[in-house]
């Protein structure tokens, strides 16, 4: 297996493989089931990409109607507009989210997955971001995962 991949269960309708999903957590109803260790095995408020769907292995789910699935998923890069100076292909950059002057641009400057304080690579400088105050550069990062 892939390092960085984890193995992990999903929803029947949602493990197919590109799928992407930000994990909040287990339910309530989950803390029945003895497959919860194998469900809440992700970190909360993380964005995740379903990389292989293990075929065969489906498990009854109290909560997905079609039960879940075995799947490897990891975190895939995350676009995010940062200030321009730290914009270069390779920099290691200590996430702080920016504060978007439009707010057509705060999901941009806040995107789903990462959290201020995480340690990120920038994997590529992809354009200017137009904000009317700030030199914002939109690039795509990879959460050093610890």
């Amino acid at each position: 297996m892939e390092e960085g991949r984890i193995v992990t269960l999903i929803g029947e309708k949602q493990a197919k493989v590109g799928v992407e999903f930000i994990f909040n957590g287990a339910a309530d109803k989950c803390s029945e089931c003895r497959l919860k260790k194998s469900c809440a095995n992700l970190e909360v408020g993380r964005r995740y990409r379903v990389e292989n769907v293990r075929e065969g292995i489906k498990h009854d789910c109290y909560i997905h109607e079609d039960g879940v699935r075995v799947v490897e998923v990891m975190e895939p890069p995350i676009e995010v507009a940062i200030d321009a100076k730290y914009a270069m292909t390779g920099f290691k950059i200590v996430f702080e989210p920016v504060d978007c002057e439009q707010p057509e641009l705060f999901d941009l400057c806040h995107p789903p997955g990462l959290i201020e304080g995480d340690r990120c690579v920038v994997l590529n400088v992809i354009r200017d971001v137009t904000d009317e105050k700030k030199g914002l550069k939109l690039v795509e990062v990879k959460r050093e995962v610890k």
